[in-house]
């Protein structure tokens, strides 16, 4: 361990694993370290099922109708992957796609009024939904139409709106939306969770619903994908890819010290030994006073012996309930799977409910979720601190990154780690970078 590395990085949670595997494939000499003996620090699935109950500190074990301990996987911060998304590109630029395989999520559902809809994001479904009346129906596919062919590089699609000045409010009132397809277009299409975006330029927006789109288009059931056994799998194949570009990793590793030096980080002392290193990457829990709290989001998992109601009996889904609909800032998010991503025991549901907190009873701020999942056989209740870095690292290089949000995809978590990136290369993140080299080692002979 007595050695000099270009990068230590703290932690084996996705982001930390995803810049450990991009640093590796540009050459860099990466040491990766973390406390626990598992992979995923914060983001890691949870296995055997009597080990969640252990985390939640549950006076009894998990009863027999809960099946096979073994056949669980349970995450603790529930995500789902845009079909066409940031991470799914940097899963196929490093070929890490090859160490896992993905379903598609079976429906995206939305909240209106007590009752759950289908999402419609396509004219033939938005022209059949029961979310909006006639008219309102021809005016929301014009939208659509609009999205579709909007091209920031030409004027000619922009009808009448520009992109850098002209808010999403004024790009609904152009369409005449209603209330209730504005919450929905803005976040079950756009996937806001609160109204802010609503006076800012809309071109962020228009690209978010295109994203939507898009990712639909490539499967068809819904935008979102998810990995078999769990999410805990995806550090693990960023892993694999770092140390076939031969990165070290130690698990079970405490970290005593960051050792500093006029300012500067010059290297890790774990069990008396000195690791040397010119930048550091880690996760907030290794450095609790470069870092702030932002917040807090409730995750509530509950395990199901049904699919949710009014979801076609899909063996996986996403509910957005807008924040509008229940007189809140933030949305509320349910992520379901189930037995059939190998993540349950043989008919077995995981539904995992977050938000961001709000008030000081943050139980009772996602009651309207929880109704539409009875009966609940078992729930585990998570509050956790959000922290953001409180430097931008590039006089310490010491570089920490933000907390997993409430958000029910990667997006945002894909954007800490390009702003990671170009923090510590001074370039801009450019996924070409992360093609691996044309005659590479894959610890096997290519044909």
């Amino acid at each position: 361990m007595d050695e000099e590395y270009d990068v230590i990085v703290l932690g084996t949670g996705l982001t930390e694993c995803i810049l450990s595997g991009i640093m590796s494939v540009n050459g860099k000499k990466v040491l990766h370290m973390d406390r626990n003996p598992y992979y995923g620090g914060e983001s890691s699935s949870i296995t055997p099922l009597e080990e969640l109950y252990k985390r939640f500190t549950l006076p009894d074990s998990p009863p027999e109708s809960m099946g096979r301990g073994r056949d669980w996987n349970v995450d603790l911060i529930p995500k789902f992957l845009m079909a066409n998304g940031q991470l799914v590109k940097m899963l196929l630029y490093t070929e890490v796609t090859r160490y896992l395989d993905f379903k598609v999520v079976e429906g995206s559902f939305v909240y209106k009024g007590g009752k759950i809809y289908k999402v419609p994001s396509t004219e033939t479904e938005a022209l059949a939904s029961n979310l909006m009346g006639m008219f309102e129906k021809r005016r929301f596919r014009k939208f659509l139409v609009f999205v579709a062919n909007f091209d920031e590089n030409d004027p000619k699609t922009f009808e009448g709106v520009d992109p850098k000045t002209t808010t999403m409010r004024d790009v609904y009132k152009k369409f005449d939306l209603g209330q209730d397809v504005i919450d929905f277009t803005g976040h079950a299409l756009a996937l806001y969770r609160t109204d802010d975006y609503l006076d800012v330029p809309c071109l962020e927006t228009i690209n978010r619903i295109k994203l939507y789109s898009e990712s639909l288009a490539r499967y068809g059931k819904s935008p979102y994908l998810y990995p078999l056994y769990g999410l805990g799998e995806l550090p693990q194949g960023f892993a694999r890819l770092s140390a076939i570009y031969g990165g070290t990793y130690m698990l079970n590793k405490p970290v005593d010290d960051i050792v500093m030096e006029g300012g500067k980080v010059i290297g890790v002392k774990s069990e008396g030994e000195v690791a040397r290193c010119k930048q550091l990457i880690c996760d907030p829990s290794y450095i609790p006073d470069r870092v702030r709290k932002a917040g807090q989001v409730i995750r509530v998992i509950c395990i199901l012996s049904h699919p949710i109601k009014n979801t076609n009996d899909a063996n996986s889904c996403q509910i957005i309930i807008p924040q509008n609909q229940v007189n809140r800032n933030s949305d509320i998010y349910v992520c379901m799977i189930s037995y059939a991503h190998n993540v349950a025991a043989q008919g077995k549901y995981i539904a995992i409910v977050s938000t961001t907190v709000e008030t000081s009873e943050p139980e009772a701020e996602i009651e309207p979720a929880l109704e539409l999942l009875e009966p609940i056989d078992q729930k585990f209740v998570a509050i956790s601190d959000l922290y953001e870095p409180t430097d931008d690292g590039t006089e310490s290089q010491v570089f920490a990154s933000r907390s997993y949000d409430a958000t029910t995809h990667f997006e945002t978590t894909c954007n800490d780690i390009k702003d990671i990136y170009k923090r510590m290369t001074g370039t801009d993140f450019d996924f070409e970078n992360m093609k691996r080299k044309q005659n590479d080692v894959f610890g096997e002979d290519e044909q």
